[in-house]
């Protein structure tokens, strides 16, 4: 692993009953970065961090977070690793404060640590007046702020966020994005996912752009955007079935809204 290298993938791969999902993806990913990572539905994004993060094991492959190998060390590298993933899954019968105090027993943190840290975030996170609710009853984008304090509340190197934003209204968005700015700038790395491409444009310092199980980019995003806007950069590496597919040129869809009632 090369000293300023957070994350490195290579050759990572993953089938499902014959159908390749991810083909070798090779990543590179620098400390202290903002890293973006971005795709159709079905390129491959939700299983590559699921592989990287150790909870979907590879056919093939290696995957080195902050200097260790997640399946040959797979303790020390999950000790520094956070996260928040697709299809967040909490302990629901417990209240937002029982669960970090659960979170960080389970990281090895003391109880005044967890405590001081749980109170910290759960105040910058909008959470406070909810705290001692079960997580059952909280709404989506509640869930997701308590789940993003839960892969904070140890203070983890690298931080890996699939779909951090989606259902959070504008203010928690805008908290979360200076959380998040300020955990990079102190030199701790992010790589998240996502759909919307000006934010990733707003947030990250690098990005790759992934289409069927592959990277077909990466690098800063000044260099994949080349100039243009981050989704004009994406449209012409990626394209949309109406440029690319089967209808391409055939006057696709002219019936649509083209009602002789």
């Amino acid at each position: 692993m090369t000293s300023s290298a957070a994350v490195e993938v290579r050759g990572l791969r993953k089938a499902f009953d014959g159908k390749v999902a991810v083909d070798g993806v090779e990543l590179t990913v620098p400390r202290g970065s903002f890293y973006g990572l971005v795709g159709p539905n079905g390129a491959g994004k939700t299983t590559s961090l699921s592989m990287i993060t150790g909870l979907l094991r590879p056919d093939a492959g290696t995957v080195t977070v902050a200097g260790h190998d997640v399946w040959q060390n797979p303790y020390e590298a999950k000790e520094r690793i956070g996260i928040l993933p697709e299809g967040l899954r909490l302990f629901e019968r417990l209240g937002g404060r029982e669960l970090l105090a659960y979170t960080g027993r389970l990281r090895g943190l003391t109880g005044a640590e967890t405590d001081e840290r749980a109170d910290q975030l759960l105040d910058v996170l909008g959470l406070t007046e909810a705290a001692d609710k079960l997580v059952v009853d909280y709404s989506t984008g509640m869930r997701k702020k308590i789940g993003l304090a839960a892969a904070l509340l140890h203070n983890p190197p690298v931080l890996f966020l699939d779909e951090p934003f989606e259902s959070v209204d504008p203010v928690s968005a805008q908290t979360i994005r200076e959380v998040l700015r300020s955990y990079t700038e102190s030199g701790s790395t992010v790589v998240f996912s996502s759909h919307v491409m000006e934010l990733v444009q707003a947030l990250c310092s690098h990005v790759a752009i992934m289409a069927d199980g592959r990277i077909v980019t990466a690098g800063t995003l000044d260099d994949v955007r080349g100039g243009r806007s981050l989704n004009d950069a994406f449209m012409e590496l990626v394209g949309s079935p109406l440029t690319t597919g089967k209808t391409k040129g055939k006057g696709a869809l002219q019936w649509l809204g083209s009602s002789s009632a």
